[in-house]
């Protein structure tokens, strides 16, 4: 029996969400492909790190962090997150530290310390295919390694795969969607009669709006989203400062209402198209026509439409995701790489 090493940077939710699903899956994918999963290093920022070539004991390492906030300190590693990287004995790395919407860093310099050992990247990180893409997936290339980074959009639903595995050269020509869920579900709750005051509070209660929901409200979130895909499906080689961004912050109720009185709704809509031979982005609210699938997208669900050369229209939407659907993203990626390698 083979077996697949992985050391995972970054073991937040989506982590703990993947590495459950592996302990799950782990003798389906011995029996199916004849390996062995070993995590034989865990980097966390302030829980502590673990390191042991011939494998942690996964499960209790979630347990750990989810009972008492940090691993076991007589089991921790006095490695650092870059040491690690550079020496730990793995041939996957798992790449989820927390974004930084503005630079893709320090994930980008992970992922090129893991190419230069010629190991395969599995990401979450919407950073670097946001600023980086083309030149990490051509390091990847040269150093004959994956770069798999299927829940960087859209957490597990399949986007990436979708066009790379199921639309062979069929070009894609652009796309719509609605990919931020902290503002679809603002407008959403602004449209039921609340407050954007009240909206924000009421999905922070929830969970998923963030103590500092700028980067979502002002459509920073959207456009690295908007970039990510135009690298990867389009080759598009640009920024989320190349993104032509307007977010939600000047939206009142009374534009909602307004709207609403002519039959349609306001969505944060993301989207990209050639023009004059070049590929341009952008994010800002829309008015949607009530009887459009975009108007029927709600709350934290989230719509991607691609528009291709020989399939027309391809739309792909996510009904209210979980960490578990992030944590498949990831383990999706897995599986994917096992079959490649």
């Amino acid at each position: 029996m083979k077996t697949l090493k992985i050391a995972m940077i970054g073991f937040g939710n989506a982590g703990r969400a993947f590495g459950k699903i592996v302990l799950k899956k782990q003798e389906e994918i011995k029996n199916i492909f004849d390996y062995e999963i070993r995590v034989t290093a865990v980097v966390t920022a302030t829980r502590g790190n673990l390191v042991n070539r011939d494998g942690i004991d996964l499960k209790k390492a979630i347990e750990d962090i989810e009972s008492n906030g940090h691993f076991n300190y007589k089991s921790c590693s006095n490695l650092s997150s870059e040491d690690i990287i550079k020496t730990a004995d793995y041939d996957v790395l798992v790449e989820i530290t927390p974004l930084n919407i503005f630079t893709g860093q320090p994930a980008i310099d992970n992922i090129r310390a893991a190419f230069n050992r010629k190991k395969h990247v599995i990401t979450a990180n919407k950073g670097p295919i946001a600023w980086a893409y083309r030149e990490l997936k051509n390091y990847a290339d040269r150093q004959g390694v994956k770069f798999l980074h299927e829940t960087t959009v859209m957490d597990g639903t399949p986007v990436f795969n979708l066009v790379e595995e199921t639309l062979p050269m069929c070009k894609i020509e652009g796309f719509r969607g609605i990919l931020n869920t902290t503002t679809n579900f603002v407008l959403e709750e602004m449209a039921s009669g609340k407050s954007f005051e009240q909206a924000i509070a009421e999905g922070k209660q929830r969970g998923f709006v963030e103590a500092d929901p700028s980067l979502d409200i002002e459509g920073f979130d959207a456009a690295a989203k908007t970039a990510a895909l135009i690298n990867v499906l389009m080759d598009g080689n640009i920024t989320p400062l190349d993104i032509k961004r307007e977010g939600i912050q000047n939206v009142v109720k009374e534009d909602i209402i307004k709207a609403s009185e002519s039959g349609r709704v306001i969505k944060l809509i993301c989207e990209a198209y050639y023009k004059d031979n070049r590929v341009l982005g952008e994010v800002k609210p829309v008015l949607i026509d009530k009887n459009d699938v975009f108007a029927s997208v709600k709350e934290t669900s989230s719509i991607l439409s691609i528009k291709t050369e020989l399939m027309g229209e391809v739309t792909v939407i996510e009904s209210d995701p979980e960490i578990e659907q992030t944590g498949y993203g990831l383990f999706s990626d897995l599986i994917r790489l096992i079959r490649k390698i």
